[in-house]
């Protein structure tokens, strides 16, 4: 591989037109989260293109979920640039966030308008009622990487059961000091491994919080739009554990600390997230409309994306050396934990938000499909839309 991040040979010149209309693809047709987005990114550079091998890509993705940020769009900015360099990073990056981003905002001004037609409302209403069993779902798909990487010890074990209930307990107490609570998690693992000498069983499972210096900002100073920045830069620069994590992070701001939206708004905006193509971290941009219209949409999106570029163009490069430090290793194995249990503690505070009662029937089957049976968010989301559509059509509030 070459200084640039990119193997030696003429093979590996893609044009730019390719990179665009290739990642473009991913962005329109990527539903599903970043499981969806991983799939198409290995079957179109590994196995329809061969422009990586299998082994560059898995490297790929053990690399980018050592950062902070959306782990499924710097997959897609490294894969762009190690065809291209810092153009390919560029134009695949934009060319995968952009379709979901237009959508996104497209549905926000929809769904956030002052006097919406009943039929929003109640797929809105639906829609956000799934969301509690998203954020358990979500949670619960961390555990066996989480557990894998801590080991089978009886005194790992037991720290990760406390990381986990510390992570969960902040995200429904806390609001902006959570990011505090899961870098101390990570901080303890080290001096727990660094003092016994304890290194558990390895692994890749399991993203966390750097800790990188944070606290319930406000830059209230700054206006709205500062604002709006900052809980952007939080989403992009410091939240590690997959998309949902940004969920505890977001809310007490957007609901409590600045009230740019109401429970059911937020909830309304999550479920956007998750059905819309492209990264989960665009709910980031139906925030930012709430705040500010369109152009807080777009300045929201742009800060919560501009990290996941950086850590590429600036650190691509020393990537297997920040897999390889052994410390960085120890923060994500304490650290990890204590996001699933912030993942899974933000269910309540959404739950609770929950304002009729048809909509309990409905979070009850979401859980039923997410949880129990292992099926797919998407079409969970889409049900529990019509099922709102449904309930407002038969005369149900908020009709």
């Amino acid at each position: 591989m070459g200084p640039d991040g990119r193997r030696a040979g003429a093979e590996r010149v893609v044009g730019l037109g390719t990179i665009a209309r290739e990642w473009g693809r991913i962005g329109i047709t990527g539903f599903g989260g970043p499981p969806a987005h991983i799939l198409l990114l290995r079957k179109l550079c590994v196995e329809r293109r061969h422009w990586l091998t299998a082994e560059e890509f898995e490297d790929g993705i053990a690399a980018t979920n050592l950062l902070p940020g959306p782990a499924s769009t710097q997959l897609a900015v490294l894969t762009a640039w190690r065809l291209r360099g810092v153009p390919g990073a560029l134009v695949g990056g934009v060319c995968f966030i952009g379709p979901g981003l237009v959508l996104i905002l497209a549905l926000a001004a929809l769904f956030l308008a002052g006097d919406p037609p009943l039929w929003v409302l109640g797929a809105a209403a639906g829609a956000g009622a799934a969301v509690p069993a998203v954020a358990v779902q979500a949670a619960t798909s961390l555990v066996p990487a989480s557990l894998g990487r801590i080991g089978r010890a009886r005194g790992a074990r037991a720290r990760w059961a406390g990381y986990a209930l510390a992570g969960a307990v902040a995200a429904v107490l806390t609001g902006p000091w959570l990011v505090l609570v899961l870098i101390a998690a990570g901080l303890a693992e080290i001096a727990v491994r660094g003092g016994t000498g304890d290194r558990g069983s390895g692994g890749s499972g399991g993203r966390a919080v750097l800790p990188l210096a944070t606290g319930p900002l406000t830059l209230g100073g700054l206006g709205v739009l500062g604002a709006v920045a900052w809980v952007a830069f939080k989403v992009g620069a410091l939240s590690y554990g997959g998309g949902f994590v940004i969920i505890p992070l977001m809310r007490d701001d957007a609901v409590n600390r600045y009230h740019w939206m109401t429970d059911g708004q937020f909830l309304n905006a999550v479920a956007l997230g998750q059905v819309t193509p492209g990264p989960v971290v665009h709910t980031v941009a139906a925030v930012g409309y709430a705040a500010a219209g369109l152009g807080g949409g777009l300045l929201a999106a742009a800060v919560a994306f501009a990290p996941s570029f950086l850590f590429v163009l600036l650190g691509g490069r020393h990537f297997d050396r920040l897999r390889a430090d052994r410390r960085v290793r120890d923060f994500l194995t304490g650290a990890g934990p204590a996001v699933t249990g912030a993942i899974a503690g933000s269910a309540l505070p959404l739950a609770a938000s929950l304002g009729y009662g048809w909509q309990w029937g409905v979070l009850a089957g979401a859980l039923l499909w997410l949880v129990l049976a292992r099926r797919g968010v998407v079409l969970a989301l889409l049900a529990a839309a019509a099922a709102g559509v449904l309930a407002v059509a038969a005369g149900l509030p908020p009709a």
